[in-house]
């Protein structure tokens, strides 16, 4: 009876063990593990709540001015005080976040649709197409992108539309590299040669069933390229070439605060430290998902 009892035991034991976890699953578990990149998340959840939410819950407009008031710092009636037209620079930060935010994303994604599929296609074709797209990207390299960005807006204009696509068309490089690297080493897989033999043609396979197999990758570099491509909105707004008045970013008002800091920093303090955290938050959690997704790290 015991010895029976012992091998459904060690039966149901091996069944267990059997059962495996997709890549997804354990990568899922590796990031509830680290708690920097989940504080990270929980900062980050905030900060939007804050920026979409918080403007409703405030009693100030983004417009209102004071020019009585002036510039005063923090108090009861304003948590992060005035500018120097009067007009509350809580609520200022919170909508200034949404077009930082907004400017983050957006050009995040024109970078990733012309990264993924500049990549997808010179990894997957290879030879001497392969080998001129990537002199091209090494030609790319060398120019300073910064300055192609500058000269692209004051060119074309200082909208928010040329915003998103200066800053997405300088931000592709790295991701093509990324993606051409995964698709070489996926496609003399044998899903692909199924694919191949069942009719799907170039697109199919490289759209349908490469590219999707090259997320991990993809993912990590884009929460990482986010924060970069905020901070350049900030520098060029601080240089006068990114978000225009009567909006705001955060780039912006830290510009305003850093010509008046003198006088009143906190104009300078409270932008600038909502922007440090946010930064911080999307490159720690975007390194908490690299460490998260990497198959080597699997058990």
């Amino acid at each position: 009876m015991t010895s029976t009892a012992n091998a459904v035991r060690f039966s149901d034991e091996a069944a267990e063990t059997v059962e495996g976890t997709s890549l997804w699953q354990d990568a899922w578990k590796r990031l509830k593990k680290n708690r920097m990149a989940v504080a990270s998340a929980g900062v980050l959840a905030v900060v939007i709540l804050f920026c979409v939410v918080g403007p409703w819950l405030v009693g100030y407009g983004f417009e209102e001015q004071d020019l009585a008031y002036g510039a005063q710092g923090a108090s009861w009636g304003h948590w992060f005080g005035t500018d120097l037209h009067g007009r509350d620079l809580l609520v200022r930060s919170m909508y200034g976040g949404r077009i930082s935010l907004l400017v983050g994303l957006c050009a995040t994604a024109v970078s990733l649709t012309i990264g993924v599929a500049y990549g997808a296609v010179s990894g997957y074709f290879g030879g001497r197409l392969d080998a001129a797209m990537m002199r091209a990207v090494d030609v790319l390299y060398t120019i300073p992108f910064m300055f192609v960005v500058i000269l692209f807006l004051v060119l074309f204009g200082r909208s928010m539309v040329m915003l998103f696509v200066a800053l997405g068309a300088v931000s592709w490089l790295t991701m093509a590299r990324i993606v051409r690297g995964q698709v070489l080493s996926l496609k003399q897989s044998e899903f692909v040669e199924a694919a191949r033999a069942s009719g799907v043609g170039h697109g199919g396979i490289i759209f349908r069933h490469l590219v999707p197999n090259a997320l991990g990758p993809i993912i990590i570099y884009t929460t990482l390229t986010i924060p970069r491509v905020m901070l350049e909105e900030a520098f060029l707004s601080y240089l006068g070439l990114g978000v225009q008045p009567p909006m705001a970013s955060w780039g912006l008002l830290v510009s305003d605060g850093a010509n008046a800091m003198t006088f009143f920093p906190h104009m300078l303090l409270f932008p600038g430290a909502i922007l440090t955290v946010t930064l911080f938050a999307l490159n720690f959690l975007g390194d908490g998902l690299r460490d998260a997704l990497d198959p080597r790290m699997r058990t």
